[in-house]
């Protein structure tokens, strides 16, 4: 079929390797986020957790497992080319053929920045092993530009759960646990990224009219959801029929509209730290550490002091506890 383009966003059926090296620029990209091929017959597999497999379009087109490795390399070189310096890529991979897929990261200069694990509901039953029920998302960058890493996109550095722990760090922890989407009675792939996991990704990695890349565009997952977080994107697809079905979908849908996931996107709440990163001066380590000693006696404990520091002095907590401990170190050693 002949490029759909779906409000400025070009789609190719097409196979991703020669597509890119004809269609994409080099370092044009700012994110790639793939679900490649798992190379374990899955063009076979006609029975997936009791799904009707009715539903499910014909035509995926699985690699060979004698091919995987020349495949790997092949197309992950061509994502190394179009990612822009400071890009991200995001590779979703099964534990089988996981070893190719470094194996071919392992000779690119692309660099790694998280090994996470994604953890899903309804793993594969065994009854002589363990149930495999998650998989490995690889977090690589190319370097020459500062990557983008949207740390408060998704919740403030602030924000706690009601028992004080941060939500943000528990938000950026490299174990994610968001189940899968079976999308009852709709037209779908043999396996789709659920949306909850593309906005993640979306989100802390790129900007909005930031252009969004998917190598094996599938069920058309990642446009979806880059076109509702208002960032551009491309992509190729192999299979005609599946080709066919999601463009069509997309492009006729009434609800699959530029921006039209940002409504519903939580609204982090972020402090202003304006003094974040700075050199602490002379006159701040006195205020410092004359302020903490007061707010402490006066029965403040120690986690709402830190906080109203904080508040004051435009810096984080872990900022002013460090400073805290140098502080008081230089101190001792005076009156020592």
């Amino acid at each position: 079929m002949k490029p759909v383009d779906i409000y400025g966003n070009v789609f190719y059926n097409e196979d991703c390797i020669t597509g890119a090296a004809t269609h994409i620029p080099d370092e044009s990209v700012d994110l790639i986020i793939t679900d490649p091929p798992y190379g374990i017959k899955g063009d076979k597999l006609h029975q997936h957790y009791n799904r009707d497999e009715n539903f499910v379009v014909d035509g995926y087109v699985e690699i060979p497992e004698a091919k995987y490795a020349d495949f790997s390399l092949a197309w992950i070189k061509e994502a190394e080319r179009i990612l822009k310096p400071g890009g991200s890529i995001y590779i979703v991979s099964g534990y089988t053929n996981l070893y190719h897929i470094l194996h071919a990261l392992y000779q690119t200069n692309l660099e790694e920045i998280n090994h996470i694990i994604w953890k899903y509901n309804f793993g594969v039953y065994t009854k002589t092993k363990y149930v495999s029920s998650h998989y490995h998302i690889l977090y690589y960058q190319k370097a020459g530009k500062s990557r983008t890493f949207n740390l408060e996109s998704r919740y403030g550095t602030c924000e706690k759960t009601e028992d004080g722990r941060s939500l943000n760090y528990r938000d950026r922890e490299d174990v994610w646990i968001i189940n899968r989407e079976y999308k009852p009675g709709k037209v779908k792939n043999k396996n789709e990224l659920p949306h909850k996991l593309l906005k993640k990704i979306i989100q802390y990695s790129s900007n909005e009219g930031d252009l969004v890349c998917d190598m094996f565009l599938g069920g058309f997952s990642t446009p979806t959801v880059a076109i509702g977080l208002n960032r551009r994107c491309t992509g190729f697809e192999i299979s005609e029929t599946m080709f066919r079905a999601k463009t069509r979908e997309i492009d006729q849908s009434n609800v699959i509209k530029p921006g039209f996931m940002v409504p519903e996107l939580r609204e982090p709440v972020i402090k202003n730290l304006e003094n974040q990163g700075r050199p602490w001066t002379s006159k701040e380590e006195d205020y410092l550490l004359t302020r903490y000693r007061e707010l402490r006696q006066s029965g403040q404990n120690k986690k709402d002091t830190i906080e109203i520091i904080g508040e004051e002095l435009g810096r984080g907590r872990w900022s002013i506890e460090k400073a805290i401990k140098k502080i008081s170190k230089k101190d001792d050693n005076r009156q020592s």
